[in-house]
């Protein structure tokens, strides 16, 4: 593949899809010669799936250690966890400004590992540092902290900065993955498509692992050993990812101007044109999409209200840009209480799970966190399904190549979680009445007789959805923003789950803050045998159905980028 001509710095070109459509690429040698594909793909689906492993080691267990070791109550773990989590998925926004403005992918990737090695390696530290000065956090299960307050805030501290590691890493490992395919390529665009399902069957394979193996260690052996173990893993994928260094394509990068800044300077521009008349018409634009949007085709008019070429004016590609991602808005608004529904895993399941009969052999039981492998466990097996077998069927049918489009693919996803909480308010009014029924309303410690395998519904709802939806929104990000944004791009789609991390920790708190006080009892109380999990359930529900509707609406009005 021979590389493009670079424009002059001067040059306007007047077509989006010329700008990002055909980026300048290169490999070690320069020009490439036979980089990338599926031999580069491979070392960077091997990275993703060691940083899941450290990711989930740390998060699957987290809401166990916050409400045992750390001694806080449930729904403060709760909340917590989602702040964390939330937080984790918003730094990607900040990462993918800096992969695409100044550093590129690829340093931004070794970077933020390192910082991401750090970060797990002073986790691992932290939970040491008790038995350091003589306190004893053996028993996960106490009500009352076992850590001093400067010894709390190194461990937030070390919490946060494995989240800022993670902010680097995440957005820019997966796109430049997809980034190892041409799309120009007939059959490469193809396999870029496959790049997201086999991605994710990756990063699913690494959360199963440390889901059973962390966990595990976690609740029966030691923390220190639970933490440390993600460690060496993110440690063993940095080196993984430095040696297929030869083999990799290399996507020039922008102009040293940050995205944002671009994108924002459009709407700053149309806005101060607003009671402008153009003397020449916008119907002469070249680009179809201009037809979308129109009111900020006004950042193009010059101070004397004149469509021209001017060094200081917003070009025709900055304004398609800010078009694309303006339309990319009402899709990432209406996948918000997917996020919320999705944020219940790691939490409320977990603690759900924690109270039923998890025994599966005499002297061996589950750790609640580790019920989540399940979820993981179908997706690993539904996925090579979806790729081999309900691709050719429904390619058939459509004539679509990948089956059913992106947006097809990500509603879908959002109606089986929706059903996963409908199975969820179930199983759990279930418990209660199990509880009542053996008088353990008031033994909160005590098992109920209830075997844990009543969740795996939910569970398996959750994991289907997550092959459909979680997929769809990753390859919908990154293909239809422009391609110098596509680091951009994988963080908005991650963006959706830090906000609907926050969101769920909102609406945990408004709850709380609603249901207790003189002679209530919370639907989040921590003797959850009296709590109502199931009304909380129940409401996410009811909000999934208006969702999945409201993004009905605007996936149908919604006109994809053209290739």
């Amino acid at each position: 593949m021979a590389t493009p001509p670079q424009p002059d710095a001067d040059h306007r070109t007047p077509l989006l899809q010329n700008d990002v459509e055909a980026p300048a690429v290169f490999d070690y040698k320069h020009p490439p010669t036979g980089s990338g594909g599926w031999r580069s793909a491979i070392f960077i689906i091997g990275v993703g799936c060691t940083e899941r492993f450290a990711f989930y080691g740390v998060s699957s267990n987290l809401v166990t250690f916050l409400s045992g070791p750390l001694g806080e109550s449930t729904a403060t773990a709760a909340e917590n966890v989602n702040t964390w989590s939330g937080t984790a998925s918003l730094l990607p926004l900040l990462g993918a400004v800096v992969a695409d403005s100044f550093l590129g992918r690829y340093r931004t990737i070794v970077f933020s590992s390192l910082l991401y090695i750090l970060g797990l390696g002073l986790l691992s530290f932290s939970a040491k540092l008790p038995s350091l000065t003589g306190s004893d956090c053996e028993n996960s299960s106490q009500l009352t902290s076992c850590y001093s307050q400067l010894q709390v805030i190194f461990f937030y501290f070390s919490l946060y900065l494995v989240a800022v590691g993670q902010g680097g890493n995440k957005p820019c490992i997966q796109a430049f993955g997809a980034d190892q395919f041409d799309g120009q390529d007939p059959v490469e665009s193809k396999a870029k498509s496959s790049f997201f399902n086999w991605w994710y069957f990756g990063i699913c394979s690494g959360s199963l692992c440390t889901r059973l193996i962390s966990s595990y260690i976690q609740d029966n052996f030691s923390w220190v050993l639970g933490f440390g173990i993600p460690c060496i893993m993110m440690a063993l994928g940095l080196f993984v990812f430095m040696s297929g260094s030869r083999t990799y394509r290399y996507s020039v990068e922008g102009d040293g101007k940050s995205p944002y800044a671009r994108i924002g300077r459009v709407f700053v521009a149309a806005l101060k044109n607003s009671r402008a008349t153009p003397t020449e018409p916008f119907a002469d634009l070249p680009h179809q999409s201009s037809e979308k949007f129109t009111f900020l085709n006004r950042a193009l008019l010059a101070p004397n209200s004149e469509l021209k070429d001017c060094s200081n004016l917003c070009t025709i590609s900055e304004v398609e840009e800010a078009k694309v991602v303006l339309g990319l808005f009402p899709i990432w608004c209406t996948c918000l209480v997917y996020a919320i529904v999705l944020a219940q895993m790691s939490t409320f399941f977990t603690k759900q799970g924690a109270t039923l009969d998890r025994e599966i052999a005499a002297g061996f039981e589950i750790p609640a966190a580790s019920l989540q492998s399940f979820t993981s466990l179908i997706i690993i097996l539904f996925i090579p399904v979806y790729e081999r077998i309900f691709v050719p069927i429904t390619s058939a049918i459509s004539g679509n190549p990948t089956g059913i489009t992106t947006l097809q693919r990500i509603g879908t996803g959002i109606f089986l979680a929706t059903l996963s909480m409908i199975a969820a308010a179930v199983v759990e009014v279930k418990r209660l009445e199990t509880a009542q029924e053996y008088a353990l309303i008031d033994m909160p410690h005590v098992t109920i007789p209830m075997g844990v395998w009543w969740l795996i519904p939910q569970y398996l709802l959750i994991g289907v959805s997550d092959v459909f939806a979680m997929v769809g929104l990753q390859e919908f990000f990154y293909d239809q923003v422009p391609n110098e944004l596509r680091s951009v791009g994988v963080a908005l789609y991650l963006s959706i789950f830090g906000v609907g991390n926050f969101l769920s920790s909102f609406l945990i708190s408004a709850i709380q803050e609603a249901t207790s006080g003189e002679g209530r009892v919370s639907w989040f109380s921590n003797n959850l045998n009296r709590a109502h999990l199931d009304y909380f359930y129940w409401l996410l529900a009811g909000l999934s159905v208006v969702e999945l509707a409201v993004f009905t609406y605007f996936a149908n009005s919604y006109r994809y980028k053209k290739r």
